[in-house]
């Protein structure tokens, strides 16, 4: 059995496993816990919704902007060529090509969170789908990953625009900020991406749609979520 260390001994300390919390005491005591490391921890977010992906109609995928950016730097590749490949370079893409990007991929090399494509580049695309769709990474005109507007999308990735699909088990995770976020901003952050969540249920789904919450941070211990609190004051007086 793996030892413990003392710092996250002291983590544990702070967390009561049987205790539901509310979201912005959980955030606290992530926050605490995290101050103690020489690094930025992410702060995740893993939610277990009653859905089964298997089926067509009850698939969870999406993606949204949050208030606050998730404090990653993204690496945003984008399929071009001419004139939409100057227009990806200017609005600050980190890879641009076509057939020698594809190359690159077929030979392992994937240096990037987000692919984005023109949609007369998908044909040239295809030929690396099966590598790039198991990781999450085939663009998808759904996600706005396939677009003539490619300025604009690949400012959106920047930006911090989260892709978020649920799992064959009916999880879905994402980085919601960093421990270096202030309260207010992670708890904003947090409440957005449940809300895409909710509006993203699929029609599919029956019954307790959000089963069970938590919140966790890179090194911290994980805090179960009293799902009551996670709601916008705005749906509260609806």
């Amino acid at each position: 059995m793996a030892k413990i260390g003392k710092k996250m001994k002291a983590s544990l300390a702070l967390v009561n496993r049987s205790q539901f919390y509310d979201v912005t005491e959980a955030v606290k005591i992530l926050k605490q816990a995290a101050g103690a490391r020489k690094f930025d921890e992410s702060i995740e977010i893993s939610m277990n919704l009653g859905i089964d992906p298997r089926h067509s109609d009850q698939i969870v995928r999406g993606v949204t902007s949050l208030p606050h950016g998730t404090g990653k730097t993204v690496r945003v590749a984008v399929f071009a060529k001419d004139d939409k490949a100057e227009e990806a370079k200017k609005a600050g893409a980190d890879i641009v090509g076509a057939e020698d990007l594809v190359e690159k991929i077929q030979n392992g090399e994937i240096n990037f969170d987000r692919a984005i494509a023109s949609p007369d580049m998908m044909a040239l695309v295809g030929r690396v789908a099966k590598i790039l769709g198991p990781k999450g990474l085939m663009p998808n005109p759904k996600l706005g990953t396939v677009t003539p507007n490619i300025k604009a999308a690949v400012e959106s990735a920047k930006a911090g625009a989260l892709e978020f699909r649920a799992e064959k088990s009916g999880i879905v995770q994402a980085g919601v900020g960093k421990a270096s976020f202030d309260e207010k901003k992670l708890v904003e952050n947090i409440k957005a991406f449940v809300e895409a969540i909710q509006k993203a249920r699929p029609s599919g789904a029956k019954g307790n749609y959000m089963k069970k919450v938590s919140l966790s941070s890179t090194m911290g211990p994980g805090i179960k979520l009293d799902i009551a609190s996670l709601a916008n004051e705005d749906s509260k007086a609806a």
